[in-house]
């Protein structure tokens, strides 16, 4: 199992400088990770430090809450996407699944994938499974499928938990056509990790890819 080829290398702390920058881009070209994960400011250096190399460029969108309005996160992506993103992970409006107006997150994530999708780029949606119940997993599934969106994930991080194996199973439950799963937010060992990639996941999200790799202590909480 080729473990780099599904981690997401993830720098997404809101006191990271360009020389934590540049070190997870040295990182992620080492170990051939899928991708560097970073904030949209991060988006033209990680272009940069990467051109050549065989690791995509990944942005969050409306990150952490996913409570900007559509129009700023099209603004986000549209930003993210000419600055050299290949990859954007966006954020749902949590708050408006909760209360069941599914047909403000289906209309989202769908403006979001047209955008992505017309550009030849890839959408990954951040559902923040913490916060939600079986029903509303059931419906974010059926929306990602609806949308044609690229993958369902499970957390930012930042929410009260990260990802456990019991979101995974759900998604393979309710996913009719089997949609890209990335699970994020706390696998920081190398048997969590190959543990995800066995129950189907396609990416990992994790601020801890070097001491996956290397099967040393994780440093980072993400």
């Amino acid at each position: 199992m080729e473990l780099n080829k599904y981690i997401d290398h993830t720098y997404l702390k809101p006191f990271a400088m360009e020389s934590d920058i540049i070190r997870i881009c040295d990182e992620a070209k080492k170990y051939h990770f899928a991708s560097v994960c970073v904030n949209p400011c991060n988006v033209p250096l990680v272009a940069k430090e990467l051109a050549g190399s065989d690791v995509a460029v990944c942005s969050v969108v409306g990150f952490p809450f996913g409570t900007h309005t559509t129009k700023t996160k099209l603004f986000e992506t549209r930003e993210a996407l000419d600055n050299g993103a290949d990859e954007i992970d966006m954020v749902i409006n949590v708050g408006r699944l909760i209360q069941g107006d599914e047909a403000y997150v289906e209309q989202e994530v769908a403006a979001l994938v047209q955008l992505c999708h017309e550009r030849g780029k890839i959408l990954k949606v951040i559902i923040e499974t913490c916060y939600l119940n079986e029903e509303q997993i059931k419906a974010m599934c059926r929306i990602v499928e609806s949308t044609h969106a690229d993958f369902i994930k499970t957390s930012t991080g930042y929410g009260s938990r990260g990802a456990n194996f019991e979101d995974i199973e759900l998604f393979k439950k309710y996913l009719k056509i089997p949609a890209k799963m990335k699970a994020s937010g706390g696998i920081r060992t190398t048997e969590d990790a190959k543990r995800y990639v066995e129950s189907g996941c396609s990416r990992l999200g994790t601020s801890n890819g070097v001491s996956i790799m290397e099967g040393t202590k994780a440093q980072e909480a993400y």
